[in-house]
């Protein structure tokens, strides 16, 4: 009897403890939620009206009625194919490789844990690297292509790491069952595991291109420019010297993106200034969730095509 009263004291102990971690929990969450949306009704109320036609395709300009964002969602969308093409197939591949190929001694295991590791690095130290490596040493200057590879350094840990999540949480009968058919290793990583997997993979894709849209310090550190009323020259284009522009001259460019443009417009004093940089980042914050709502809706779509 003693025994069976203290194990039920101990049970109700357990329940109570329970419930009040809940109570915690939630009130945290309620607590974050609520910032969060009173900070996002202060961004509408301040920005929202300022969203038009002509702050979308007009340059930066000393007069708040006259300025927009054109040059710097321009850069953000050069900057962030860039940073998709050289990142996106990079990460993926390396994924694979320490997933699927790589044997398993002290060295994948040292590298598997800088990769994780450098997930977690601020992105500023990013910037100081490319500034060594991209701007002085190969001598690529202050450009989009400049700003793109650094991006597509900063996003490539968390690439690599999603693709490695994904294809472990495929079960290895799968693997198994190709190898008894006679498949080759990459018969069975092309034909079998990346399309399981490509659901995670995409998800972790649209995330890190998520953040590295965001990131404002390691662009300001390689030399983005907060004020620039031109854009790069297109492909084949004439300048009014008479030369025509070559098919990549707009990689050596110089560039701004939408972060520097609105830490721009916050350090002026004037409120005009301050509503415009409201309403960039609406903007921004509305093409974030923008990707990562295409990212949950192409999960969702690949996860009731493939039946296991």
């Amino acid at each position: 009897m003693t025994l069976r009263r203290d194990f039920k004291k101990l049970v109700a102990r357990r329940r109570n403890e329970d419930v009040i971690f809940n109570i915690i929990g939630i009130t945290c969450t309620l607590a974050g939620l609520l910032v969060l949306g009173a900070l996002l009704t202060d961004l509408l109320m301040s920005g929202l009206s300022r969203i038009d036609w002509q702050f979308l395709t007009s340059f930066a300009s000393r007069k708040a009625a006259n300025a927009g964002i054109l040059a710097a969602w321009v850069g953000s969308l050069l900057i962030m194919g860039i940073t998709a093409c050289v990142g996106i197939p990079l990460g993926v591949a390396a994924g694979i490789y320490l997933e699927e190929y790589a044997p398993k001694n002290r060295l994948t295991g040292f590298i598997e844990l800088n990769i994780s590791n450098l997930a977690g690095v601020p992105s500023i130290v990013y910037g100081l690297m490319a500034l060594g490596l991209f701007v002085y040493q190969f001598k690529l200057g202050q450009s989009v292509i400049s700003a793109g590879l650094t991006l597509a350094l900063l996003v490539l840990p968390i690439i690599i790491v999603a693709t490695r999540e994904a294809l472990r949480a495929i079960p290895g009968t799968i693997r198994e069952a190709a190898a008894g058919l006679g498949a080759t290793r990459w018969q069975t990583v092309r034909d079998h595991l990346l399309p399981y997997s490509m659901g995670g993979i995409a998800t972790g894709i649209i995330i890190a291109l998520s953040r590295a849209i965001g990131e404002t310090a390691p662009l300001m550190t390689i030399g983005a420019i907060s004020f620039i009323a031109f854009l790069p020259a297109a492909p084949f284009s004439t300048f009014p010297d008479g030369t025509v522009a070559g098919p990549f001259d707009w990689l050596a460019s110089p560039f701004t993106v939408l972060p520097i443009q609105m830490f721009n417009w916050v350090s002026r004093p004037q409120e005009e200034f301050h509503r415009n940089a409201a309403a960039t980042g609406i903007i921004l914050i509305a093409v974030t969730i923008s990707m990562n709502d295409v990212a949950i809706f192409y999960r969702y779509r690949l996860r009731k095509r493939i039946k296991w």
